[in-house]
């Protein structure tokens, strides 16, 4: 199934959303909640599945649903399509700062994979396929590198990212990276977990038991700041009690939370 032909506009720098204009007939699948705006003319439907194999039946879209289930995604996709005249427009944001990354799955392959949580939409006749990996060791200590999404058409298809994008090039070259840096790759690429090597390191570093291995030729996509490294230091630093803490960011402020 050919995926449809969609134009669209990255707004913003810092904290950006994607604007996809919709011709008559067009449609754009998102992930639930993702939606900003759209004008007048478009209608959403929420739907089992990402409506990419029609003749799927219904058992197969109860599958697929299960499997974004057991991942811990939502079950339904929420699909917007142009139903009025004229050209009409839709956005769509993540619900955490970051940068989105427009994908042309044409040029990759057809196919990208990418984190779970970085999946933002993309132009209906796209496939969305939870990627479990073949290997024990992934699934187990991949954190936030075990359940990844698959991406397969010949169309647009848009990734959310934290921080800083960076987009690397492997020709044969093996990279490590922290596993939830890590945003999606194309797939061509080999992944795998890696544990730390040296007792000290593994105990001492700082950078987590386990690091995700990308060797191969293709595109890697990789984050400065995900979500769940924010979070964590946002909880470190919090008060331990409902309001401000006194002396917050002197020394007295650092004795008060050692006594508490």
């Amino acid at each position: 199934m050919r995926c449809h032909e969609v134009d669209y506009e990255i707004i913003g720098h810092d904290m950006q959303m994607v604007e996809i204009e919709l011709d008559p007939g067009e449609t754009v699948v998102a992930e639930a909640g993702a939606m900003n705006y759209m004008e007048d003319g478009i209608s959403f439907e929420t739907k089992m599945g990402d409506g990419s194999q029609p003749d799927q039946g219904f058992m197969g879209k109860l599958f697929s649903a299960g499997k974004r289930m057991i991942s811990g995604e939502s079950l339904f996709m929420t699909h917007f399509t142009h139903q009025g005249t004229g050209k009409k427009r839709v956005s769509f944001a993540a619900p955490f700062p970051g940068s989105i990354i427009p994908l042309n799955l044409a040029n990759y392959g057809e196919e990208v994979i990418c984190q779970k949580d970085s999946f933002l939409c993309a132009a209906f006749g796209t496939n969305i396929d939870i990627a479990f990996q073949r290997k024990l060791g992934t699934g187990f200590f991949g954190g936030e590198g075990f359940i990844l999404e698959r991406l397969r058409g010949d169309g647009m298809a848009f990734m959310h990212a934290g921080g800083t994008v960076v987009k690397k090039e492997l020709k044969g070259e093996t990279l490590r990276v922290d596993t939830g840096c890590l945003v999606g790759f194309s797939g061509d690429i080999d992944y795998d977990i890696e544990m730390v090597k040296g007792l000290k390191s593994m105990f001492f570093g700082g950078e987590g038991l386990f690091l995700a291995t990308l060797r191969g030729t293709g595109t890697v996509w990789l984050q400065s700041l995900p979500f769940s490294r924010l979070a964590d230091r946002v909880l470190e630093h919090a008060p331990s009690h409902g309001g401000r803490s006194q002396g917050e960011g002197s020394v007295l402020g650092g004795l008060g939370r050692l006594v508490d």
